[in-house]
C-alpha cells in the first residue's frame, strides 16, 4: 500500500510541476502539444537513420500534409518562393521548445502565400512582414527548418535527406506528386 501511495504522491508532484513522468517518457508520450514530433524532430531522425530504406521509414511513419509541404517546398524545382535568399532581419524566439511557440506544421498551410505568383493580392513587403512574423513565433530550431526550405538547403543541413528518398517516401513522380491510379 506505501509503494502505491509514493506513485500517487510522486504522480501529482510531477503534475504540479509541469514535468512528464518518467513512465509516460519511456512509452514515447508528451513532446509538444499533441505528442507529435515537430517536424525539425523528423529531420533529425531522418539524418540520424542509418541507411535510404530507414530515412524512407521514418519519413512514412511522421507523413504529414505539413511535412509533406515542407520537403515539397524545399525539393520540388518548380517552387519558387517570392522571398529574398538568405535571413531576414527577425528576432529568434529564445523561449525552451515547448512552450511559447506556434508549431511549423500548423503553419506550414499558410506557406502557400509565399510561393511565386500564388497569392497576387498580397503585396510583396506583406509577405516578407508575414513570414518574419511566422519565423519569430516558431522556437528556433523550426525557424531554422523554415529558411532552410526557403532557400532548398534542407539537402544540405539533414544527411541523407534527398529528392530520391522524399519521392520514394510520398509515392511522388518527377512533379512532386502521387501519379493518378488508374
Amino acid at each position: 500500500m506505501a509503494e502505491n501511495d509514493n506513485k500517487i504522491m510522486e504522480s501529482q508532484h510531477q503534475q504540479r510541476l509541469g514535468i512528464m513522468p518518467k513512465a509516460a517518457m519511456d512509452a514515447g508520450q508528451g513532446g509538444v502539444g499533441s505528442g507529435e514530433l515537430l517536424i525539425s524532430e523528423i529531420l533529425t531522425k531522418v539524418n540520424n537513420a542509418k541507411d535510404k530504406a530507414k530515412k524512407i521509414q521514418v519519413l512514412k511513419d511522421n507523413d504529414s500534409s505539413a511535412l509533406r509541404m515542407v520537403l515539397k517546398g524545399s525539393f520540388d524545382p518548380n517552387i519558387k518562393w517570392a522571398l529574398p535568399t538568405g535571413t531576414p532581419p527577425y528576432m529568434a524566439n529564445e523561449a525552451p521548445i515547448g512552450t511559447e511557440h506556434t508549431l511549423l506544421r500548423n503553419e506550414a498551410k499558410r506557406l502557400w502565400h509565399f510561393v511565386d505568383g500564388a497569392d497576387p493580392e498580397t503585396t510583396k513587403t506583406q509577405k516578407e512582414t508575414m513570414y518574419i512574423q511566422i519565423l519569430e513565433g516558431l522556437s528556433k530550431v523550426e525557424a531554422q527548418v523554415l529558411l532552410d526550405m526557403k532557400d532548398k538547403k534542407l539537402n544540405k543541413v539533414y544527411k541523407g535527406l534527398s529528392e530520391s528518398v522524399v519521392k520514394e517516401a510520398f509515392g511522388w513522380n518527377d512533379n512532386f506528386v502521387k501519379p493518378e491510379q488508374k
